[in-house]
């Protein structure tokens, strides 16, 4: 995948409903095998909870979907708590939510809504980034050239990794894999060929898009 949502990183998220415990789980997976050694992870961290309810997928069309009731009436767990990373658009992501019976039952509705709008609160607590695959690119350029190269970074939306100012002004900048080369044309052509590029290695950069100020960590 070249672009895509995941979660900022492993991590937890309760919430109490008509006295029953909430407690949503995340971490980020790369195959099956994590997401099963995670869920069973955390089914032991829970034992004595009432319901320790899975979901997860992978892909970049969600091509891997795997959702678990773990004893709630069918339909009312796995698959809400499914539906919400999807809907999310979030690859590459497991969850659990563990419940601990408060003794109230909320009823197929209840439990449909309790099961996805803990994921997807959830979710935003910990925090969703943008994984995009791009490349280094770090050239050298002349004070009196800064400001048509700031220019042209901020008119392009690119952002600058790196820069440091010493007897000239470095910097290192992140571009798509694609744009490497028409980047480098425009930066040449605005500097008069009066410079040169090196090329990183292409790597997956993150942003964060959204984040609740009252984060719960694992």
């Amino acid at each position: 995948m070249q672009k895509y949502l995941t979660i900022k990183e492993t991590g937890t998220y309760e919430q109490i409903i008509n006295k029953s415990r909430f407690i949503a789980t995340f971490s980020r997976i790369e195959n099956e095998k994590q997401a099963q050694e995670f869920i069973k992870e955390v089914r032991q961290i829970h034992r004595s909870a009432t319901h320790n309810c899975s979901a997860y997928v992978l892909g970049e069309h969600d091509e891997v979907q795997r959702a678990h009731d773990d004893g709630e009436p069918a339909g009312t767990a796995g698959v809400p708590m499914l539906e919400a990373l999807k809907l999310m658009q979030l690859k590459n992501v497991a969850v659990v939510v563990t419940r601990y019976f408060g003794g109230i039952k909320l009823g197929a509705g209840g439990l449909i809504r309790a099961y996805n709008g803990t994921v997807s609160t959830g979710a935003k607590e910990i925090g969703i980034v943008l994984r995009s695959r791009q490349t280094a690119l770090k050239f050298t350029i002349s004070y009196d050239q800064l400001g048509n190269i700031d220019y042209y970074l901020k008119a392009h939306n690119i952002a600058i990794a790196h820069q440091d100012y010493g007897v000239a002004v470095d910097f290192e900048i992140f571009v798509d894999p694609l744009e490497v080369e028409p980047v480098q044309n425009d930066l040449s052509e605005l500097l008069r060929g009066q410079v040169e590029f090196t090329v990183g290695e292409p790597r997956f950069v993150e942003t964060l898009i959204g984040r609740s100020m009252q984060n719960k960590k694992r």
